[in-house]
Formats: structure tokens, C-alpha cells, sequence
């Protein structure tokens, strides 16, 4: 699913959550109010008006998240088909549509928006392990061709040395592990997806997190703080019989 369909989705999900909750919050907010002379049309509407502030700073602070992870962090911003994240090595590590199988490359060596096969970049990869400058992994030669299928399959290995650009294949499990000893690496494959989420997440969202709960949940502390003393005055107001 494209990005601005999965946006327009969440958009309208989102605007009629909004919409729900006003109503709720401002029925509730009249009729905890019941009774108060001073404020109580402003705290209504101030309830009514809430979930819909709250949808906009969301709506605002995740713009914000995705302009600052994919135009300074090079990493996705959270939503769409396509994830990916930078390695420590300064190569990328990328899926697209599915999460079992992706690729890694340099992306100071590809031309244009999209990836394709050479020397420093690998393609069906769905095991992983980065060790330093190397990059050693498994891949599925017809991992086209197993798109959506959840397989697990794998028929041929590669070390990739980040330094120079180049890779070395492996035809078993076995060669590889030789290699890597070789090396001084102790072989460790994941697959893709778990090597992918260690890398996706930074101490920025983190921050980005705290920045879009923080204020909503300290505005709804006001707002109740606000309904309770006005609550307090409500016995002011002499019934009528």
C-alpha cells in the first residue's frame, strides 16, 4: 500500500476519532458543569475543541518526524511499503513491500531513486550480521519469484567488505562460517527484519515520542483541573424549583 493511501487512510480514521470525541468530551463536559455560572461555555467548548487540537499535533509532529528521519537520519519515516535504515558501515539496508527479504547497498554508489544489483549491493537478502567493516548475509536467488510467500529459503551466502565495495559468494552455510573464522568474526546470522530494527530506532524517536504525547497529555490534565473547579462552584447557582 502507497504511502498517500496509507496517509489518506490514517487521515480520515483519525478525523472521525476526533470528530467522536468532541461530541463525547463536550456532552460530558455540560454535564459535569451542570449548574456553574462563570466559564462553563468556554470549558465546554474548550473540551469539544480538544481531540481535534490533539489530531493536528499529531498531525504536525509526525511531518516533523519524517522530514527529520528521512532528510537527516536517511531512515523511514514510519508509515508506507518501504522501510529502511543506515548501517554503521555507511550502507543501507532496505525492504520493500515485505519484510522478509530486502537489500543492502552503498547509497553513494547508486544512481537514481531506486537500488540496483552490483558489487556493493546485495539483492533477496534475508539474513544478516554486521561485523565492522564486513556484511555477511544469506540470500534467496529466487526471491522474486517468493514475494509474499513468508519463505524462509536461502541458497547462497555473501561476505561484503564496506571498505573496498566488493563481495564474496558462498555456495553453503559451511564456506561461510570458515571465512568468518578466518576473519575473527563469530558467525551470527538474523534475519533482515531483526538487524533492520536495531538500526531503524535512535534516541530521536524517543524524542519525537515524548514530544507528541507530552503536550496532549498535559493540556488534558489542565482541561480536567479546569471541569473540577468549576464543579466546585456549581452549588452557587440557585436552583430554580
Amino acid at each position: 500500500m502507497g504511502i498517500g493511501i496509507v496517509l489518506l487512510l490514517w487521515a480520515v480514521v483519525g478525523t472521525v476519532v476526533a470528530a467522536i470525541g468532541a461530541v463525547t468530551l463536550g456532552w460530558i463536559t455540560a454535564a459535569l458543569t451542570r449548574r456553574v455560572a462563570n466559564n462553563r461555555r468556554k470549558v465546554i467548548v474548550a473540551a469539544s475543541l480538544f481531540p481535534l487540537v490533539c489530531l493536528g499535533w499529531g498531525g504536525a509532529m509526525f511531518v516533523f518526524q519524517a522530514v527529520v528521519n528521512e532528510g537527516l537520519l536517511h531512515r523511514d519515516l514510519g508509515l508506507g511499503d518501504t522501510w529502511h535504515a543506515p548501517l554503521p558501515n555507511g550502507y543501507q539496508i532496505m525492504m520493500i513491500d515485505v519484510t522478509d527479504q530486502g537489500w543492502v547497498y552503498n547509497p553513494k554508489t547508486q544512481s537514481g531513486s531506486g537500488v540496483g544489483e552490483q558489487e556493493d549491493a546485495v539483492a533477496g537478502v534475508r539474513n544478516l550480521q554486521v561485523a565492522g567493516r564486513y556484511i555477511l548475509g544469506g540470500t534467496d536467488s529466487k526471491s522474486f519469484e517468493h514475494l509474499g510467500q513468508d519463505s524462509n529459503q536461502v541458497d547462497a551466502y555473501f561476505i561484503l567488505d564496506t571498505q573496498v565495495g566488493k563481495q564474496t559468494k558462498f555456495q553453503s552455510y559451511d564456506a561461510l562460517g570458515r571465512r568468518a573464522v578466518e576473519l575473527g568474526i563469530e558467525l551470527n546470522l538474523q534475519p533482515i527484519n531483526a538487524v533492520y530494527s536495531k538500526f531503524r530506532f535512535s534516541w530521536f524517536d524517543v524524542f519525537a515520542g515524548l514530544l507528541f504525547c507530552v503536550p496532549p497529555v498535559i493540556g488534558g490534565l489542565v482541561l480536567i483541573g479546569w471541569i473540577v473547579r468549576l464543579r466546585r462552584t456549581r452549588m452557587l447557582v440557585p436552583r430554580i424549583a
